[in-house]
């Protein structure tokens, strides 16, 4: 009898067990003797059988796979929890199937459908959209949203970090340090953490009985390199002569592109005009100088919404939104 040729029906003749108990020992439930699973188990292994899983997952309602949607796989945020959430589940004996969205609501539409179809067991949705269309899903499935509010509220669990901290942190770290006149550097047409921020920066101002102002809220183009984006928008602050001797930025690629155009301005940094950034990417500790910023944690993030998915995959009901908020963490460096 040839290897990989074996039926189940073959490995209960070779075992001398029934159909029945087979099944059982390769789904791992019923009753079934130690003895029994290890001459099942030697059989198996001896002709190399393999279970067809397309056919067990529609027996079982069950495919040992979870779902990942990710709006940009090339930011390191996002790709750091996508990659700790493929390496929790993979211990725990499921494949991930990864879905890069490119922050296209349609794209994402079509993703949810797909993944639907190939029945996935759980999902876990990072920022993109402002809320996620799960009413596209056929099946009541748990579902995890990393900084992102679902429209439904039951069997889904909302993890965010602290973004109104964060942006009260680093506002007021450029006060503390002297600065009275910040800009808040960020994008056209945030999702709500984003938003988070800007409230703290506001608030952040108004406990030091300073004010905002629409000409400091400076908001680039969502559809070009930012980078790029930043660094036009700061030198059109300069072109209109406006005043400002400190910077929050609502990201760390955001303050990069303000730090190049001041310095393409031959403006001091931190002596004449501080930044901080948020989400301490790898290219905050490079930049020169290096950049004053804020911490979300990553692991922690990634870990309680795997941990929750996992709780929820395995029997847990949730009658109401579950919510949890990551505290954040300023990171001193040389920008301010």
């Amino acid at each position: 009898m040839k290897k990989n040729h074996v039926s189940i029906k073959d490995i209960a003749r070779l075992s001398g067990v029934s159909v029945a108990t087979v099944s059982r020992v390769i789904n791992e439930n019923g009753r079934f003797s130690e003895e029994t699973r290890q001459k099942v188990n030697e059989v198996i292994q001896k002709y190399q059988y393999e279970t067809n899983s397309i056919a067990k997952s529609l027996r079982m309602s069950k495919s040992q796979t979870i779902g990942v949607l990710v709006p940009d796989i090339n930011n390191e945020f996002f790709s750091v929890i996508v990659q700790k959430t493929e390496s929790f589940f993979f211990k725990q004996g499921y494949s991930t199937i990864i879905c890069n969205t490119a922050k296209d609501a349609e794209k994402e539409r079509e993703y949810l459908k797909t993944l639907d179809g190939k029945m996935v067991d759980g999902l876990i949705c990072i920022s993109g959209q402002e809320e996620l269309s799960a009413e596209l899903l056929k099946r009541p499935i748990p579902i995890v949203c990393i900084d992102r509010r679902p429209k439904i509220n039951t069997n889904v669990a909302f993890i965010e970090s602290n973004h109104y901290e964060g942006g009260f942190l680093a506002t007021e770290e450029l006060i503390n340090k002297g600065c009275k006149e910040i800009l808040l550097l960020t994008k056209q047409n945030n999702l709500s953490s984003v938003n988070e921020r800007l409230h703290g920066y506001k608030d952040a101002l108004q406990k030091h009985g300073l004010y905002p102002s629409d000409d400091r809220l400076v908001a680039v183009r969502n559809d070009g390199p930012t980078l790029e984006t930043a660094q036009a928008a700061i030198e059109r602050v300069f072109e209109k002569k406006l005043r400002f001797d400190g910077i929050f930025a609502t990201n760390d690629w955001l303050a990069l592109g303000a730090l190049l155009a001041l310095q393409k301005y031959g403006v001091q940094v931190p002596g004449e005009v501080k930044i901080v950034g948020f989400d301490n990417d790898t290219i905050s500790q490079y930049c020169n100088p290096p950049l004053t910023t804020i911490e979300q944690d990553k692991e922690t993030l990634a870990d309680k919404a795997c941990n929750m998915l996992l709780r929820m995959l395995n029997g847990e009901k949730m009658e109401r939104e579950q919510h949890y908020s990551v505290p954040v963490r300023l990171i001193q460096r040389s920008t301010t």
